[in-house]
This record gives C-alpha cells, structure tokens and sequence, in this order.
C-alpha cells in the first residue's frame, strides 16, 4: 500500500504543477537571493500531503516548504512539491515533483515525476529503477574527458577552495560538457537514465536529492560524499556518477588536474 500512496501523492502534486505551468499565478521570495515559493508549490505540496496523510496520518513528514512535521513514526516522507521551481516560473519544463520515502533512516523509495516531460522515474531499494515502467541504467562511459556532466550553482558562493566555480572552469576549460539544468532531481534521474554521467553539486537539502539519488544506485549508479563517504541526504555535497568515473571525477572535485 505504501508504494500505492507514493505514486498517488506523486501524480497529485504533479496534476497540480500541470494546472499551474504557464499561467498566472502569485509568486512570493523566501529568504535568501533568488528562492521564489510560488503558488503552486504549495497547491502542489497540499496535494501531495492529502494523500500520504489520508493513507498514513501518523508518518514524519519533511517538505521544502512547510518543514517538518514531526511524528513518532519509523517512515519519514521527504517531498520537494516543485523541484526547479525558478524554471517553473520562467515556463521552462524542466522541473518536477519529487519525493523520498525514509524508514528507519534509509531511503527504500523514491519518484520523481515531470509531467510536462511525460517522465515519471521510480525506484524501490534493491528492485532496479524505472523510467515510465520501463527498466534503466547508467552509461558506461569510463573516462571524465569522454562525458557529459551536470551540476548546479548555489546562489551565494563561500571563498573555498575548489569550490563550484573552480571545479566547473577545470572541466570546462579541459573540453568536458558539464550542464546546469535547474533541477537536481531530474538531473539525478537523467544521469540514471544514461543521460549524463556524473553529477555533482556542493549544497543540496534531503528533498532535492533523497528520491534521485536512489534512483542513480537502483540503475546501477554510484553516489557518494565529497569525500568518497556513504551519502546521506543530510549532507550538503553529492557526487553520483556511472560508477566508472567516479574515482576520477572525485579526484578533479578534491584539487586533482584532469
């Protein structure tokens, strides 16, 4: 039933992204430079909080936009009603509902739906990952020079070393394709599709990458910290590649030449 609830909470937000994609609607800033809330990401997060609360009214919940409700529960739901919601309000279809399922402190399922793509991607802990029911898998390419990247930009920098900017113009500067889409969700499921292969980003929250990031191991993919560490979605730095490049491609974030 569980699965059920994630699917149908998933197709509800996105019904309401649908409804809202290029029309006129209010939008408000949260704190901090460029970090709109619109509408319709919380029409969407009223959507999907209506069915996992009707189903499971006593499960934890983290949304981007309501927080936490706190609930003695062993299952926490993580939702991102509008991941890529600067895209949304620009009429860029890149963006998408996404949402994690933790129990008891690991992630055993996760969507992530665009409708105005027509690509809903699934993955349940230890049964592979699916785009439209279909089975995915990561690429096979085997050396950084030879991919295709993506990776996303925070609004405000802090002066560290490699930091975004200088990882991004070693790439770059070397000839590797590195993209910036607006939306870590699906650039995780992009990269599970075989899309891309690798992803990195130095400041996500759980709901950005707790559904992509399940999706990318359950195609075969590699996800880690910044230090080659277990990831955890708790954690600001991910770096999730095929697998093949994910040595190499860690070496490059840490100071190594390419």
């Amino acid at each position: 039933m569980i699965k059920t609830t994630l699917l149908k909470a998933t197709e509800a937000g996105a019904k309401e992204l649908q409804r809202f994609f290029n029309g006129n609607f209010k939008i408000m800033n949260k704190q901090g430079i460029n970090n709109p809330v619109t509408e319709a990401d919380l029409a969407a997060e009223k959507a999907i909080f209506d069915v996992i609360k009707a189903d499971f009214p006593d499960h934890f919940i983290l949304s981007e936009e309501a927080g936490e409700i706190k609930m003695d529960s062993e299952y926490k739901w993580i939702i991102d009603p509008i991941d890529g919601t600067i895209n949304f309000a620009n009429g860029i279809p890149i963006c998408c509902v996404s949402i994690g399922l933790e129990h008891d402190g690991k992630i055993v399922m996760g969507a992530v739906y665009n409708p105005l793509m027509n690509e809903f991607y699934f993955a349940e802990k230890g049964s592979g990952a699916t785009l439209n029911d279909n089975k995915i898998t990561v690429s096979k390419k085997d050396k950084v020079i030879n991919s295709c990247l993506v990776t996303g930009f925070p609004y405000t920098y802090l002066d560290t070393e490699n930091g975004p900017l200088q990882v991004f113009e070693k790439l770059i500067r070397k000839g590797v394709p590195v993209r910036r889409l607006g939306s870590a969700a699906l650039d995780l499921c992009w990269l599970a599709a075989g899309r891309f292969d690798g992803f990195y980003e130095h400041k996500l929250s759980p709901w950005d990458s707790s559904a992509g990031f399940l999706i990318v191991e359950e195609a075969g993919g590699k996800v880690t910290g910044f230090k080659g560490e277990a990831y955890s979605v708790y954690q600001p730095h991910i770096l999730a590649t095929n697998g093949l490049i994910h040595d190499e491609l860690l070496g490059i974030i840490n100071g190594k030449s390419l």
